[in-house]
């Protein structure tokens, strides 16, 4: 190929312009600050005085490193056995990311597809109706796997919905095994009577519909969550405290919820961790686990690391691009209730949209979801941070959950 005279000029020119570029300065790498970190415990501390959580764990990992782990105040109610690190807590619906972690996994696999229809493992759906103001009306399309992930399947949780007719049959019908225990088979059998209360895709509504999709994983695999998941997650990334339930041996390690919270006698009859629930009652996937902040940790930098834990590889990266991005465009709901403003919802959690609007500071692209016992927690691409906190006080969740934020952001430098 010949080069012209003015191509040689081009190149000049590029070769002394990049050279002079050279002198550009660059953006610091991202730092957090250890004597910052060390306002995390006092605080917390005061929130113990203040009778907000009998204590609590948190952890903070900056570029795959731990750079802060401690525990505050006591482990049980009555404020007698300080605090553990390796403190056992109720994740409640922090169970939902590795439900969801372990289903994109399974399409990896090939087997399914986020398109699919659940009926094609749940028949017991197939003659949902959709509860409208006219009547009952068919679905205008099936629900599938990616609309239990995003909860956009049109299911609600009782207590919470929107329709007063629906939530009477949940708790009527026992779907969410509030107070009794139910198979999955049953669970799912009367699932298939109830109208949904909205038609699916349209609008993200908090639901049971994770827990729905932990029974279509058993169905596909033919093997139960929790050996499912023990095979999966759990057991390659050394979650050893992390289970369906607290065995005698681990049951002194235990965190409790203060006497004096409002919600704690209702809480406990729903999340029965002391036996094991399977065969007895379905294993709830978005609901049903305990375990330890240091586990956690474990599974959240797995998934900040773009779906490996430096030796084992669970998801690609482009899967868990995809999980971290916000799936709800054009769609009705949001989940504000859980992760304050400003956040849409990716595959098994919220994705902040802007690095404004929220009410703590944040990144754009960060991933956060919680548990109604008050546990917490947020991956951070951007700035390369993971944090966790642990504490069982259900009415004070949001609180404890925003002041955590508020202190480990402003550790960053």
């Amino acid at each position: 190929m010949t080069v012209t005279r003015r191509q040689l000029a081009l190149s000049a020119f590029g070769t002394a312009f990049l050279a002079g570029c050279t002198s550009v300065p660059t953006m610091p790498r991202p730092a957090v600050s250890s004597d910052r970190l060390r306002r995390i415990a006092p605080a917390l501390n005061a929130q113990v005085g203040a009778g907000t959580f009998p204590g609590a764990v948190s952890l903070v990992s900056h570029e795959g490193k731990l750079v802060h782990h401690d525990a505050v105040g006591f482990l049980d109610a009555a404020k007698t056995k300080p605090m553990p690190r390796d403190a056992i807590f109720r994740l409640a619906s922090m169970t939902k990311p590795l439900t969801s972690v372990a289903t994109m996994m399974l399409t990896e696999q090939g087997v399914m597809k986020l398109n699919d229809p659940v009926t094609n493992w749940l028949p017991e759906l197939n003659n949902l109706k959709v509860e409208t103001p006219a009547g009952d009306v068919p679905l205008s399309r099936p629900i599938t796997v990616q609309d239990l992930l995003m909860h956009t399947a049109g299911f609600v949780y009782g207590p919470a919905s929107p329709s007063p007719r629906i939530g009477k049959m949940y708790a009527d019908l026992g779907i969410e095994s509030l107070e009794t225990d139910i198979t999955g088979d049953e669970m799912l059998k009367r699932l298939g009577t109830i109208p949904l209360a909205y038609q699916p895709g349209t609008t993200w509504f908090y639901s049971i519909a994770t827990d729905v999709l932990g029974l279509l994983l058993e169905r596909a695999t033919k093997k139960r969550l929790d050996v499912l998941m023990q095979e999966m997650l759990i057991g390659p990334l050394g979650m050893t405290d992390t289970a369906w339930w607290v065995p005698p041996a681990k049951r002194s390690r235990l965190a409790e919820a203060l006497e004096s919270d409002a919600q704690k006698a209702s809480m406990l009859r729903a999340y029965r961790h002391d036996t094991d629930p399977a065969p007895r009652t379905y294993l709830k996937g978005g609901a049903g686990l305990v375990g330890t902040g240091a586990d956690y940790l474990k599974f959240a930098q797995m998934v900040l690391n773009g779906g490996t834990d430096g030796q084992t590889r669970y998801l690609s990266r482009k899967t868990v691009e995809f999980m971290l991005s916000d799936h709800l465009i054009g769609k009705a709901g949001v989940p504000n209730a859980t992760t304050g403003p400003g956040y849409g919802f990716g595959l098994g959690w919220g994705v902040r949209l802007y690095d404004g609007v929220g009410w703590t500071p944040g990144s754009v692209g960060d991933a956060m979801w919680a548990g109604a016992w008050g546990t917490s927690f947020w991956i951070d691409p951007r700035e390369q941070l993971v944090g966790v906190l642990m504490a069982q006080c259900p009415s004070n969740r949001i609180h404890t959950r925003m002041l955590y934020k508020n202190l480990v952001y402003g550790a960053v430098s």
